[in-house]
């Protein structure tokens, strides 16, 4: 088993949230993050109905809050959720991350290094979402 107190590479994404492709605005909503090693992926996606109605006022925030509970259920490895969920952490990130044509979208995957993953997490979602 690996040293918890060691540094681990890890990635991360934004998780944001796009009403229209074709106008390119986006909320940021979340984000996920993943350690190999350590078999480890965790996200928060928490959509702030007031920054979306913002560029947004249209938006089917309840669709969005479905949406968004997919995406945990397949970073929690929750199998009755989504097929992909079934699959090993950094597979499912892999899924999450990658590059789709919809309203939830992530960023490109950015890399880190860090001995204690959770609280890096806390980090970077309040200085990336919040």
């Amino acid at each position: 088993m690996p040293n918890q107190s060691a540094p681990h590479l890890y990635e991360y994404a934004i998780v944001r949230y796009m009403p229209s492709a074709e106008r390119g605005e986006f909320v940021n909503i979340g984000l996920v993050m993943m350690c190999k090693r350590r078999k480890w992926l965790r996200a928060r996606v928490e959509p702030d109905c007031g920054r979306i109605a913002a560029i947004a006022p249209a938006a089917d925030t309840s669709m969005l809050r479905q949406q968004c509970d997919v995406f945990h259920s397949i970073c929690a490895g929750t199998p009755a959720g989504h097929p992909i969920a079934s699959l090993a952490a950094e597979e499912r990130f892999r899924w999450l991350t990658a590059v789709r044509s919809a309203s939830i979208v992530t960023s490109r995957p950015h890399p880190g290094h860090s001995a204690d993953l959770d609280a890096t997490f806390e980090r970077l979602y309040a200085e990336l979402v919040l």
